[in-house]
């Protein structure tokens, strides 16, 4: 047995790897800490999960917020109480949610996936090409949210912040500038209308990446189930599973966690299967020219993952310029409503950056009686067993070395914090 611990993963991840035959047999994932986070809300206010839960992550804050603002407005609900949402808030929820997702993936890409394949093969990529795009994607969040991360500016009802005309401008331009920076790094003569034949020949970072796979012989490996799951519903998503391309509705209902004894992270299942959740999900969902032809020849390979979750950038930028170009400043930003709950359940799903992020709550006399969350890295690496393996554990199992284990890995963008609430 070898253990490795993995850093950079928002926390840390211990991997314990078995050997057979100079192959890896099978591989645990542990989560070592606790940060107790569903503890920590028992017995507040219903509305102070909007300023706790969002510090659940210093990455995916607002997939936080908005799923603990939907948990709540599902509340009332439950409970017969009119909730009402304008258009403009909604928008404006879903483009701080994408540019969240995007300046994710972005580093993901520079700090992750490229130092990783440059240990293995030499790359000359470096992170400070795409820093000004990050950090202009954050400010686009922050005209409409006042921080990156841990926001509370979704409230139930709407959204607490009221842009100006001035505003939105200045968030067009923050989005061309960081679409300039990353279309020239990585996508260049690219669009979602890219064929594999177009990737292939290009000289962008997409180009790059595959370069890399087909040179060290790793366009197949990493395949798990090739069955995929998405929860949260928003203007690009539906609620569905994914078995053989065809998408079949689900229920939240059939969500299972269990605890372990080797890890404070918790297995997830839908109907006692595990799933892959995430841009990879989304994007089998959505169809892409390049997902479906990549997704023929390799299936769900870390070669299709990749590629899925940086075809997921360009997609993002696209419906955020949309939402940009048709808010109607003159809608209200929000909608008061009764606070006042007796005893109720709801649960909500959203999509954050690493795939279907699932709140549950509990509520008596106004206060959170119990409070879960499920998130997609726990999808995505539960533990399974010899004969029955997680997602992770599946794609990881049969690899020789430990540098492609990693890569592998961390195809899935893992989060330890999130796991660990």
């Amino acid at each position: 047995m070898r253990i490795d611990l993995i850093e950079k993963v928002e926390g840390e991840v211990e991997v314990q790897y078995f050997f057979k035959n100079r192959k890896i047999d099978f591989v645990n994932i542990i989560f070592p800490h606790y940060r107790g986070i569903e503890e920590i809300l028992k017995d507040r206010p219903i509305w102070d999960a909007l300023a706790i839960n969002p510090r659940v992550c210093g990455i995916c804050g607002h997939a936080h917020l908005f799923a603990t603002v939907r948990a709540i407005e599902n509340i009332y609900k439950n409970s017969g109480v009119e909730v009402k949402i304008s258009k403009k808030a909604r928008k404006i929820r879903e483009i701080t949610l994408f540019c969240e997702i995007i300046q994710n993936h972005l580093k993901w890409l520079y700090l992750v996936i490229f130092p990783i394949m440059n240990k293995i093969s030499k790359l000359n990529v470096n992170f400070l090409e795409i820093h000004k795009a990050i950090v202009n994607i954050n400010r686009v969040s922050s005209i409409f949210s006042g921080q990156w991360p841990h926001s509370s500016y979704m409230v139930p009802g709407g959204v607490v912040c009221d842009p100006t005309y001035l505003e939105i401008l200045q968030a067009k331009s923050n989005l061309e500038e960081a679409f300039f920076i990353v279309n020239r790094k990585i996508f260049k003569d690219l669009d979602l209308n890219m064929s594999f034949n177009d990737l292939k020949s290009s000289r962008s970072g997409l180009g790059l990446i595959y370069k890399f796979l087909k040179k060290n012989s790793l366009l197949s490996v990493g395949k798990a189930y090739d069955r995929y799951i998405i929860f949260g519903e928003h203007s690009f998503t539906d609620r569905v599973k994914i078995l053989k391309t065809i998408s079949y509705p689900i229920k939240l209902k059939f969500v299972e966690e269990e605890s372990q004894n080797l890890s404070y992270a918790k297995n997830v299942t839908y109907r006692q299967k595990f799933y892959e959740t995430g841009p990879l999900a989304r994007m089998m969902l959505l169809k892409p020219q390049i997902i479906k032809q990549l997704h023929r020849s390799y299936k769900d390979s870390i070669f299709t993952r990749i590629i899925a979750r940086v075809i997921e950038i360009l997609y993002l930028f696209n419906l955020i310029k949309e939402h940009l170009d048709s808010i109607d400043i003159s809608e209200e930003s929000y909608i008061s409503i009764k606070k006042d709950i007796k005893e109720a359940f709801a649960e909500s799903a959203v999509e954050a950056a690493r795939g279907s992020l699932i709140h549950k709550i509990w509520v008596k006399n106004n206060r959170i009686k119990k409070y879960e969350i499920i998130t997609p890295t726990q999808w995505n690496l539960s533990n399974g067993t010899y004969k029955n393996p997680s997602i992770a554990q599946k794609a990881i199992i049969g690899t020789q070395n430990k540098d492609i284990a990693q890569l592998i890995f961390r195809s899935f963008d893992i989060c330890s914090v999130c796991t660990t609430h």
